[in-house]
């Protein structure tokens, strides 16, 4: 049986620090667990220890009690892994609800571990409620966000990974107390996976970045990208892309702002050939000021901006780091 005095959020610690979707979904569970006299807990896995004043932040942020487990095997993303080792702590105390963020590795193990426990899962949530029987109702957009359904869960516990961004962090309260639990556990290495080649330490990460350069498919080929990445560095900026450029293969997924790629919510978003279909402004318009260029004085791109250029970002973008890189 479920235990009704428990809502677990699962946070996501790598490269030695917690996703910072962990506040949002602390802000967000909080809330919930006030509505239906549940206790906040989250749960982490790490290969090494976390630093106390670390796992206090979250108990300052709304937690009720922190559970870290430590393995030499949780140094990297193994979803066969840290599906086997949670379903070994959810022995011991099943929740009510289980939370995590809709990040890559939350959509990869989510999923697992609904399967494992038997229970459905809502993905990409973007609002979570309480209902008047207590059940949790998970909401999310569907048919290109036209429409926000509502789904409701038979199975206990009810899962669900929420957006990242969606919601604000959660207040900060030096005065909240709880409890900090750390555990070495015994967990043998995955054999079936090996790590053969390192490529790269460096992220991209679209998500945080205060100026996004965003490039659709009036960007001829892959390498007239290198002009938006000049104009992005002399913006302390990053290049971001619409769908359609990931589909040609000529940038990475990890760049894509969408509905089925990333979520921003930068100062400033530029906009460089993009025409605005639903798919990619669902990704983008809660920026602060979106810039958009276009050849097409019809492109609905120009509905969600605060400034519209009708013009060529041949000629626009060469402009613009001839006068901001001179300064």
């Amino acid at each position: 049986m479920a235990d009704n005095n428990n809502l677990l959020i699962i946070a996501e610690y790598s490269k030695n620090r917690i996703h910072p979707v962990i506040l949002e979904l602390l802000n967000k569970g909080r809330e919930l667990a006030d509505k239906a006299d549940l206790k906040v807990n989250v749960l982490i896995l790490a290969a090494e220890n976390i630093e106390n004043s670390e796992l206090n932040e979250l108990i300052y942020h709304g937690a009720d009690q922190i559970q870290l487990l430590i393995n030499d095997n949780f140094a990297y993303p193994d979803e066969y892994l840290f599906k086997k080792a949670i379903l070994k702590f959810l022995e011991q105390k099943l929740p009510e609800i289980i939370l995590t963020g809709a990040t890559n590795f939350g959509r990869s193990l989510a999923p697992r571990l609904a399967a494992a426990l038997k229970t459905g899962l809502t993905a990409d949530c973007t609002e979570l409620d309480i209902a008047e029987d207590g059940s949790l109702v998970q909401i999310r957009p569907a048919f290109s966000e036209n429409i926000l359904a509502h789904i409701k869960s038979d199975t206990k516990p009810q899962m669900a990974t929420v957006r990242y961004q969606e919601f604000a962090k959660a207040a900060r309260n030096e005065n909240r107390k709880g409890k900090i639990t750390i555990e070495e556990i015994d967990l043998k290495e995955n054999d079936s996976v090996k790590e053969i080649e390192k490529i790269s330490d460096q992220q991209i990460n679209i998500t945080e970045a205060e100026v996004v350069v965003a490039g659709g498919s009036g960007v001829k080929n892959a390498e007239d990208f290198k002009m938006l990445q000049e104009l992005a560095d002399i913006l302390n900026g990053v290049v971001a892309v619409s769908r359609d450029v990931v589909d040609q293969g000529l940038m990475p997924k990890e760049r894509q702002v969408g509905y089925s790629g990333q979520r921003v919510k930068p100062k400033v978003y530029f906009a460089f050939g993009i025409s605005g279909a639903p798919q990619h402004l669902a990704g983008m318009k809660e920026a602060e000021t979106i810039i958009a260029v276009n050849t097409d004085p019809s492109a609905p791109i120009f509905k969600a901006a605060d400034y519209a250029i009708e013009g060529d970002l041949y000629e626009i973008i060469p402009e613009m780091i001839k006068e901001y890189g001179s300064k």
